[in-house]
């Protein structure tokens, strides 16, 4: 079952430096029906004026991935950590037992990201926080593991759920299959393009919702970068 979720329908809020849209209730946006998927808790899509961000703030026990879209975001955390991650690679931060970041669009033009939140398996860990490159060129045609909680994911960042985040960039007419397994509930977002999966049509920042679906099939309508949630 795809349950197609249009970007037009989404919550969120303008904030003039930040405009959000949440995939599931966050903030001052409440829906029952669109409260998790498993154990996915957050989805949002956040454009970030320059010279703005996020102030330091606390977080515990989640598991925070940011992939940045467009532009760059700057990090600095309580632990010491810094770090700028550019467009098309990804940060992870492990709240654990609690940790304080500011993350700043440091650049002179909008920054785009997706954050994304999951539930740890475990509660109570040590803080960490961790980034990577992912060169699109060696997504194209494929899905690539960005994060994962699985073993043998050796090349991904390191989260501490059991959920794996995984990304693609496909031209238009090319197709990507991802094996989701029947249990599983999948949850994907074209960042750009239009895409069909299993047959379903999706715009660019549209959601779909996936559950009972063995293999995942996406096909691109015209060029597309792809983001794709396997979560418990």
């Amino acid at each position: 079952m795809i349950e197609r979720r249009p970007f037009e329908s989404l919550g969120g809020a303008n904030h003039g430096w930040l405009n959000a849209k949440h995939h599931f209730s966050f903030a001052n946006y409440y829906d029952p029906a669109r409260m998790s998927w498993g154990n996915l808790r957050v989805w949002n899509d956040d454009e970030i004026a320059a010279g703005t961000g996020f102030p330091p703030h606390p977080h515990s026990d989640m598991e925070i991935i940011t992939y940045v879209r467009e532009g760059a975001i700057t990090h600095e955390d309580s632990l010491g950590n810094k770090g700028r991650t550019e467009a098309g690679d990804v940060q992870v931060m492990s709240a654990g037992t609690g940790i304080r970041h500011a993350e700043y669009n440091a650049e002179s033009t909008l920054t785009r990201i997706f954050q994304i939140w999951i539930e740890p398996t475990k509660r109570g860990e040590a803080p960490a926080w961790g980034a990577k490159p992912f060169p699109k060129g060696d997504r194209a045609g494929q899905f690539v593991v960005l994060a994962s909680g699985f073993d043998g994911d050796d090349d991904a960042l390191p989260i501490r759920t059991d959920a794996r985040i995984v990304g693609a960039t496909l031209k238009a007419g090319e197709s990507a299959t991802y094996p989701l397994g029947s249990t599983r509930r999948g949850y994907l977002v074209p960042a750009i393009g239009e895409v069909e999966v299993n047959g379903v049509r999706l715009n660019a920042r549209d959601g779909a919702a996936i559950s009972n679906e063995a293999t995942i099939t996406v096909t691109a309508v015209n060029d597309a970068e792809i983001v794709l949630v396997d979560a418990a």
